[in-house]
This record gives C-alpha cells, sequence and structure tokens, in this order.
C-alpha cells in the first residue's frame, strides 16, 4: 500500500471528459494542488489527470507576447466587432455554461457556430435526421444486450473502458454471468486490437460497408442477394450474421469513424439505422455512434435547445439557419469565407484540410484553451482558460446523451470559457455601436437571459 502523504486528499466518484465514455468512476489523490494518483483511469486519462498544474502558460497573449486577460478580451472584441463574417468553432472541451455562452455570442456576432461533430459524427447526425435512431442508454445495453457489434470501431484504443464498464464485462439485469452470456462480434477492414477479443470477427471489404448492410436488410426480409455481387463479404457470413442478430435477446451495434467518415458516410450511417430498425421486428436491437471528443454530444445537445439544430449554425440573417457543408468550419476555411475565428478549445483542427488551415491562419485567430492545449500556430489572442472537471465544475454529456456532473479537484486563476465568453459579450453589448443591440426575445439589460426557463 503506498504511504499517505501528510497533505493528501482523495476524491472519489470524479468524471473523466478525456473520451465520450465520461467514466465517473475515477479515484483522484491529490497533494499540493497536483494529482499523484488516479485509480481505475485508463491508459488515456491516466497521463491527461498526472499532467494537470504541470505545465505554466500566460494568462493570455496578444500576438505573441503575454497580456491581462483584460488585454486580451479588449483585443478579442476588436477584432470580432470588426468581422464581417466570424466564426466560432470547438467547443467539445468545454461544457454546458460555456456552450451556452458561445451560442449567445454567435447570435449577437450575426456569427457561424460549427461543433468538433462536423468533422466527425457529422454526417452520423444527419443520417439520424433522415432515418430516425432505434437507440438507449449504455445503462440499459449493459443490463440487455447479449449480442454486442462494433462496427468500423476499435475501443480497446479509442474508448479503452467501453467494453469494460458498457458492453462486454459488466453483469446486468438480464447479463448475470458478464462476458460469459455475451458475444462479441468486429466488423472492420483489418484485425484490430477489439478484433483479437471477439467471439468472431469478420474482415469487411474496403468501402463495401454500404453492400454488406443493405445484403444484410434484404436478408432479414427474405431475398437472398445475388451471389456473384461483391457485397464486402462472403454472402455465407451475411446469413449467419442476420441469423445471429434475429436470434438474439438483444443486440448493439456500435459504430464508428470507420463508418462516419468513409464515402457517402451520411448513407453508410443511414442503412446501420434502418437495418436496426428491420432488426426490431424480431427482436430488441439498437444502434450507438462511438462518439470521440469528451462532450461533443454536449455541445450538440445545447446548439439544439438554443438554436434547434445540432451543428453547422449561421446566426447571419439575425435567425438560426442550418446547413452542414455551407456553414461547416472546415469547409468555410476551405472557401477561405471567414476574417475571424474563435476557437473555444483546439481540438479537431487536425481534420482540417491543409488550405482550412492556412486560411485559418491567415485571419485574426482568437484561442481559449487550457494551459496544455496545443495549436500549430500562435494565435491573434490567446486566453488560458481553467477545465472543467478539474478547476471548475461542470456538465458532460455522455455518448449517449445523458449528463454527467463534474467536480473540481484542483484550484486555478484561469477563467473559465464560460466567463471570457460572456466578458467579450458584455462589451460588445455595451460598447460597439454595430452589436449593441438586443439579441431577438431580449429585454434591454444586457445580463439578462430569455432562454433561461421560467422557473
Amino acid at each position: 500500500m503506498t504511504p499517505r502523504l501528510e497533505n493528501e486528499r482523495s476524491f472519489e466518484d470524479v468524471a473523466c471528459t478525456v473520451c465520450a465514455c465520461v467514466c465517473d468512476d475515477l479515484t483522484l489523490t491529490v497533494n499540493h494542488n497536483r494529482i499523484i494518483r488516479a485509480e481505475h483511469a485508463c491508459k488515456l486519462s491516466e497521463r491527461w489527470f498526472l499532467e494537470q498544474n504541470t505545465r505554466v502558460a500566460p494568462a493570455a497573449t496578444r500576438r505573441g507576447q503575454p497580456a491581462s486577460v483584460e488585454q486580451a478580451v479588449r483585443e478579442a472584441v476588436t477584432i470580432l466587432e470588426s468581422a464581417r463574417a466570424p466564426l466560432i468553432y470547438g467547443l467539445s472541451t468545454s461544457s454546458t455554461d460555456g456552450q451556452r455562452a458561445a451560442v449567445r455570442l454567435a447570435d449577437r456576432l450575426g456569427a457561424t457556430i460549427d461543433t468538433t461533430a462536423s468533422a466527425g459524427h457529422g454526417a452520423s447526425i444527419i443520417a439520424v435526421q433522415e432515418s430516425g435512431e432505434s437507440t438507449a442508454s449504455l445503462g440499459e445495453i449493459r443490463n440487455r444486450a447479449d449480442l454486442v457489434i462494433y462496427w468500423g470501431s476499435n475501443p480497446v484504443e479509442t474508448h479503452p473502458r467501453h467494453m469494460e464498464r458498457y458492453s462486454m464485462q459488466p453483469t446486468g439485469l438480464h447479463i448475470p454471468h458478464g462476458r460469459a452470456d455475451r458475444t462479441l462480434v468486429v466488423v472492420d477492414v483489418e484485425r484490430t486490437a477489439t478484433a483479437e477479443r471477439a467471439d468472431l470477427f469478420l474482415p469487411m471489404e474496403k468501402g463495401r460497408d454500404f453492400e454488406a448492410l443493405w445484403a444484410l436488410r434484404a436478408l432479414l426480409r427474405g431475398i437472398v442477394p445475388d451471389p456473384q455481387t461483391h457485397w464486402g463479404l462472403p454472402l455465407e457470413d451475411l446469413k449467419a450474421l442476420a441469423e445471429r442478430m434475429k436470434s438474439c435477446r438483444s443486440g448493439v451495434i456500435f459504430f464508428g469513424y470507420g463508418l462516419a467518415r468513409s464515402p457517402l458516410a451520411h448513407r453508410t450511417v443511414e442503412a446501420v439505422l434502418r437495418l436496426v430498425t428491420d432488426l426490431n421486428r424480431y427482436t430488441r436491437f439498437y444502434a450507438r455512434r462511438m462518439r470521440m471528443a469528451g462532450d461533443v454530444s454536449g455541445a450538440d445537445s445545447v446548439l439544439c435547445w438554443q438554436t434547434g439544430y445540432p451543428f453547422s449554425v449561421n446566426f447571419g440573417r439575425r435567425y438560426p439557419r442550418y446547413n452542414p457543408g455551407e456553414f461547416s468550419a472546415g469547409e468555410i476555411l476551405d472557401r477561405g469565407e471567414t476574417d475571424a475565428v474563435l476557437l473555444v478549445g483546439s481540438s479537431g483542427l487536425d481534420c482540417f484540410t491543409p488550405s482550412a488551415l492556412r486560411h485559418l491562419q491567415s485571419v485574426p485567430t482568437i484561442l481559449l484553451d487550457h494551459a496544455m492545449g496545443y495549436l500549430p500556430f500562435e494565435p491573434t489572442v490567446r486566453v488560458t482558460t481553467a477545465i472543467y472537471g478539474i478547476h471548475r465544475p461542470g456538465t458532460a454529456y455522455r455518448m449517449d446523451e445523458i449528463p454527467i456532473p463534474l467536480r473540481p479537484v484542483l484550484t486555478s486563476t484561469a477563467p473559465s470559457d464560460a466567463e471570457v465568453l460572456r466578458s467579450i459579450d458584455m462589451l460588445l453589448h455595451t460598447e460597439s455601436p454595430r452589436l449593441s443591440g438586443n439579441l431577438p426575445g431580449q429585454s434591454s439589460h444586457p445580463d439578462s437571459d430569455s432562454n433561461s426557463d421560467p422557473d
């Protein structure tokens, strides 16, 4: 047993936002405002927790020079006030409070606001809008599913505790023996670490997921596909998989970027969702996206709540418009259609094209990020912000849209991104002649919030 230090404090049932599993059973040990142990942490989150408060960053910078937060906020106001087509992007490392403040600021500016979903599972969201979704919480899957299929996903590497907590190992109400009561099937283009643990691995021909899914739908309806056609998998394997799906007591397909980033991804994911709908004629079956970034589900939920749309929203006409592709951050930057960018977190930039990144570097850029955040170039303005679930309380949404409370375990003098965004919004309201008008439905008081719940 590790000897306890004099100033040690332990925090139990801590939630982790490194991936979208948002595991909330961690125990963190803190000594002198540093995390020295992280029990139950996976290989991704342990490093994240132990690195906290190890890097020192200026409170803010302007054009690479240290500045106060107040100076950085005023510089940000100047940039946004003069912009004709500003873009706000990110939000997946934020919390509900910061995401809501970002939407409010986008509304005031007439800006475009987008989340990291547009470069991740945006195609999946479009597919859901097309076909609907038969789904469940991870808790219901843990208690019921005896057939688990990972399609185009490798959770052993991307979501290390997903199988342990939600899909394979845990016992459940109808799964009393845990792993022994479940069958794991992996469908992927290559043998992954997850495939090594599977009861059945089906090697998919690259780019043929769509055909395989429609062949499964045909088999469920008693239609035998043409054996001379390439279906991505041998027809006998597809027949066996269809029978396995029909005969299970409860099943789930977890699909990842292998589908969500494929050519015509929204149609491929739509095929998954429609297959699951067909399966519910025979048994209880679900589909779930393997979301990546910590709180991208929360960002989508807040945008839906505030604007009616989940991502890629434009306020240029003073009301929200939704059009993925036209209003997606990567495409806007690629076409050079923005003259100022506010990044709420630096995650998601690795999905941009080289031309999008070049345009991002050519316009004034404001970055709100924690001390460990990385941007491949020096932004015009940077404000170092506190981290939700480390330094500040907040709420993060798990990949199944279940809200998980976050609480602080360390102290920090850095402001939250919500506080910085509200400061920018307040200055624009009080000092900008062009933007000082009320937002639609607001009272004249700058602190009023027409979107608050009436009670």
